[in-house]
């Protein structure tokens, strides 16, 4: 779940457009005419809103669910992700949702096989079935909404959406349910082309001892900057902000941790043995911009850089 260091979540928007005249001036967010019109502006931009690459829309779950999912996605994890859309509150949008996730995870092979026409055979076998989810994307969110998604089994997350004049667009995580992963195989993971390090193949998400104080450290500093959701998952663990913005992994026998920032490295002075440009080079996890962390020096180096990669989000 998205938290602050003191624990609060962020409920609510404000945006300003600067007035020559009378200063700054509130813009009032708004909610769309029609649900279609929502789903469209996600769909087309939905990798980049919401780290999601997309599959399908309306997508039919048969006669015993008898509905169709307003869009199927793979996020940038590898996780199945369903996303319905609700003009303004909706009562019945838990109950959907959890529906869906039945549907999808009792329609594995349908959906590999989906994955595989839109996305690749690649893709297809990189799927995380233990961390399938969906995304709610609403005008608001009742209470018992929000009270009851942390007592829902599977991972659901709530989004409000705002619209405002000049076509903006805001999204906004408001809840997210705290489920474990479910069950199946875990990923066989191996997004390497040449030059992949294949001493990472295996990395796990437990801490190493040897490096745990260090990880201590880094993890306050890219859990510092407002709400960041914090997934654990296989081979690395990921830090969000509605989509990746760091993804970490360890090297317990060079006493290094690998840190692959979401930040464009044509914008950083790269240094030898501290960041690397990994556009083209395959690696696990995401982000373009790896660092290199052994020491608390390097860690106040990478400072900057970490600030950089989570207000650009």
């Amino acid at each position: 779940m998205y938290r602050s260091q003191e624990g609060a979540r962020v409920t609510d928007l404000k945006l300003f457009r600067l007035d020559a005249a009378s200063g700054d001036v509130e813009l009032r967010g708004s909610t769309v005419a029609l649900e279609v019109e929502l789903q469209r502006r996600v769909e087309a931009s939905m990798e980049a809103m919401l780290g999601i690459r997309f599959l399908a829309s309306e997508y039919p779950t048969g006669p015993w669910h008898r509905g169709r999912i307003d869009t199927l996605g793979l996020d940038e994890n590898g996780a199945p992700v369903v996303v319905e859309y609700k003009k303004t509150v909706d009562s019945g949008v838990l109950s959907q949702a959890s529906s869906y996730l039945s549907w999808l995870c009792s329609a594995r092979h349908e959906f590999e096989a989906l994955v595989r026409e839109r996305l690749g055979a690649e893709a297809a076998k990189e799927i995380d079935w233990r961390n399938a989810r969906a995304v709610c994307i609403a005008g608001d969110f009742s209470r018992h909404d929000r009270v009851a998604v942390y007592d829902n089994r599977r991972r659901i997350d709530l989004v409000r959406y705002r619209v405002f004049d000049d076509g903006l667009l805001s999204l906004m995580l408001v809840e997210s349910s705290p489920a474990s992963a479910g069950p199946g195989p875990a990923p066989q993971r191996n997004r390497g082309t040449a030059g992949a390090d294949d001493g990472l193949r295996a990395a796990p998400t437990s801490v190493p001892e040897c490096l745990r104080d260090l990880y201590g450290e880094l993890d306050e500093a890219l859990t510092a900057w407002g709400e960041v959701e914090v997934v654990r998952l296989r081979h690395y663990i990921a830090y969000r902000r509605m989509v990746n913005r760091a993804s970490v992994l360890f090297r317990p026998s060079h006493g290094i941790i690998l840190v692959y920032l979401s930040l464009d490295p044509d914008t950083v002075v790269l240094e030898e043995g501290f960041t690397r440009d990994m556009r083209g080079i395959g690696h696990i996890g995401t982000g373009a911009l790896e660092v290199r962390i052994s020491s608390a020096a390097d860690l106040g180096k990478a400072g900057p850089l970490i600030r950089r990669a989570f207000e650009a989000a």
